[in-house]
Parts: C-alpha cells; structure tokens; sequence
C-alpha cells in the first residue's frame, strides 16, 4: 500500500498523526492495527497512554509476520512498588480480625502464667498426667469438687496431696472407712464443763482443700453429711450454720474394682462433682525415671507453695470474664439435651451439668491464654464433666457401653458451632 513501510517487526503508517497514538486506533483498509508501542522513524516519539480495554482487543488483532499472535492482558496504569504494595498492607489490615488471633488481655496472660505455674508444679508429684492434673487445677479456680476414680497405686492420693502442698491453703485428709460418723467429718458441739456451756469443735471439713480417701467406704450417712457442704459451702450442726473456708474443694477417691465393704455413692452426691476423672498408669520412660528416684518415698513432700488462697481467688474472678458466644452456650445445651433423648440413656444430665461445663469451658479457654471460649474447650471437658452424670439403661450396660462412651458419640452426632478468632 502506498504510504505503508513494511518491516520484519510489523507496519505502521507513515502519516499517522502523534495524537492518533494516544487514541484508539482505527483499522486501516488493510486490516493492520498500528501498536502504541512502535513509532514510525518519521514521527516524532510521542508520550504513551495507559492501555484501554478497546486498545487490548485492537492489539490482539496485531499479527507479526515473525512471531505467532499472544493474548495480551490489559495494562493498569503504572504505580510505584511502595504505594502498591502500602495498599496490600492496608487490604491485609482490612482482614486481620478475621484471620488473627487477638491479643489476651493482661487479666489473661496473668491467669495463664498462674495457671501454668500451678500446673507445673504439680507435674513433679505426678509425672506425665498433665490432663487430669489441669482438670484438678481448672475444678479448683472454679470452686467445684473432683472425684479421682482409678486402680490402686496410680496416684490418685499422691495427685491431690501434690495440689494440696502447691497453694499456701489450710489442707485437711479424711480416710473413709465403715465406722466413720458424719461426726467425724463436720464436727461436734460438746459441753465444756470448766465454761459450762456447750462449744462447738470443728471437724476436717474446715479446710480449703480436703481429701475424701477412700470415699465410697463409708456409709450412706455418713456420705449424706458432705452433701450440704459440696453444694452450699456450708456445714450445719445443731441448727446453725458455718461456713467453710474459701477457696474450698473437696477431692474424693475411690477404686472401681475393690467392691468388698463398699458402698455406691448415691447420684445426688455424684452429681455435685464437678469432674470425674482418671489418673492411669504412666508411660515407660516415665515409670523408668520414677525408678531412678527410689529413694524419693513421699513425691508430695517434696513441693512447695506456688499460689495462695488470693491468687485462687482472683484467678476464680479473671475467669468470670471470659466471654461465652450464645452459640456456644447453644452447644452446651444441645449436648446436654441430647443426653435426655438419648434411648441409651436412662437418667440425662441436670442443668447443674450445663452450669459446670460452661464454667470449666472459661477457665479452660483461660488457661489456654485465651479470653473467649471455642468449641475445642467444650469438647475437651464434655466426658469429664458429663459422663458420671448420666445413667445407662440396663440394656446399655448389659451390652457393655459405659458412659463415657455414650458422652463421645453425643460429641459426634451433635455439630459444632464454627467460630471466628473474635468469638
């Protein structure tokens, strides 16, 4: 064509005008689409324009008559690489809550140094356990009572005594056997001949922590005397009422193969135990480490205080804070609902067992340095805090289901609710 230079590279048109270049070019008869990019030697340079979407197609039509035809994106208009990346900053900042965990509050952190300190110490008395000795911490800042259920030998006494000698809080032991009288746990009132008046003497139910060994030996009555105290932090003995130091938890015992002189705690009793849980045998390399200190005989002895009586306390505060989504608060009680329709189920969990849970659910969260509860903490302390509170039908335990199984299944069948970090 006349007026056309042809080259290796492409044409262009010798009398297109600088500002045709800066506008989206028209076909020209032959069909060729001049580049924004290419200037005719006879042309001035002119400054170029960010590509427009008509000029991407009009430059996808551009065949070289040595290179075959590529997809061209349309261009953005050129930034400096500190500006662009500043907006992805900005983008990401947008998005933080939603991915990121936030910051604990310094209640929190100062819960979770406690706590673990705590828990720490007592992993010295009981090596490798550090599940049911968390359980045991979390049941005492909430201010609820442990029942440790296990073969002889595991612990069990060594454990509560090693929590016992971990705060700075009056501990009293009390051995269950056949004989005791509720007498002996709550107290007596006497007459005092050299006063002439009748007094009032404590027993070892006054105390911050006290150890039930051995609890299912005694008898009902003498069972039916911590009832009142496990429920209201009260004693009363010929019509008045004391009140128990605070903190205070009780931490019972008891062997489930051992059934000779012993007597079955009554629900109402079993219900007013926050957690129930097991100790177990240790593992190989730590009953091999507990071989090395032989000569170590009482294990609890060997701990000092780390806490006191106000530091308990104040954790028990820290721990009200914690929040607790209302979809959370739907899971508790679908779980625990679930225990009532379930056909396995005889007896279903009161709404004392929703009350522990949730409770144990924030001390848990904090322990864990965070100041919301997730599904994770409920799940955690479901079988522990729900499982001694149901009873099986007689038709699940002839099958040989126990309740702990049945509290699992519950966990499967019953959806989690799916929290964000702000939960």
């Amino acid at each position: 064509m006349e007026g056309t230079l042809l080259s290796t590279r492409g044409t262009l048109p010798l009398t297109t005008p600088p500002a045709a270049i800066q506008t989206t070019p028209a076909p020209s008869p032959t069909g060729i689409v001049p580049t924004p990019n290419q200037q005719s030697p006879h042309t001035p340079m002119a400054p170029q324009a960010p590509l427009t979407p008509q000029t991407s197609h009009a430059t996808q039509a551009m065949v070289s008559p040595s290179r075959p035809a590529q997809s061209v994106r349309p261009a953005q208009p050129a930034q400096p690489r500190q500006e662009r990346h500043g907006q992805q900053g900005r983008a990401a900042q947008s998005h933080a809550p939603s991915s990121l965990l936030p910051t604990p509050s310094a209640d929190i952190a100062e819960f979770h140094s406690m706590f673990s300190k705590l828990v720490d110490n007592v992993s010295h008395v009981v090596a490798g356990k550090e599940t049911p000795i968390r359980q045991c911490a979390a049941a005492m800042v909430v201010g609820g009572h442990i029942l440790l259920e296990d073969n002889p030998g595991t612990g069990k006494t060594q454990l509560a005594r090693g929590l016992a000698n971990s705060i700075d809080m009056p501990f009293k032991r009390i051995q269950f056997t056949p004989d005791l009288l509720p007498s002996d746990v709550v107290g007596v009132t006497y007459y005092d001949q050299k006063t002439g008046e009748f007094e009032y003497r404590e027993g070892p139910i006054f105390a911050s922590i006290v150890l039930a060994d051995e609890i299912n030996r005694a008898s009902p009555k003498t069972q039916s005397a911590l009832l009142e105290v496990m429920e209201e932090q009260n004693v009363t003995v010929d019509s008045v009422t004391h009140p128990v130091p605070q903190p205070f938890m009780v931490i019972a015992t008891q062997n489930p193969i051992e059934q000779l002189g012993t007597y079955k705690l009554p629900e109402a009793q079993m219900d007013r135990f926050l957690i129930k849980t097991t100790v177990g045998y240790p593992g190989h390399d730590v009953s091999v480490d507990i071989l090395r200190q032989i000569n170590v005989t009482d294990r609890a002895a060997t701990v000092h205080p780390v806490l006191s009586g106000e530091d308990v306390l104040r954790m028990r505060g820290i721990s009200e804070h914690v929040r607790l989504d209302d979809s959370i608060l739907e899971y508790i009680v679908r779980l625990v609902e679930a225990t009532r329709h379930n056909e396995r189920i005889r007896v279903g969990s009161s709404m004392r067992g929703a009350l522990a849970l949730a409770r144990c659910a924030r001390v848990w969260a904090a322990a864990d340095n965070r100041g919301y509860v997730v599904p994770d903490d409920v799940k955690h302390l479901a079988v522990a805090v729900l499982a001694h509170r149901i009873t099986l039908t007689a038709e699940s335990t002839f099958a040989g289901s126990t309740p702990e199984q049945l509290i699992g299944q519950i966990l499967e069948d019953v959806p989690a609710p799916t929290l964000g970090a702000n939960a």
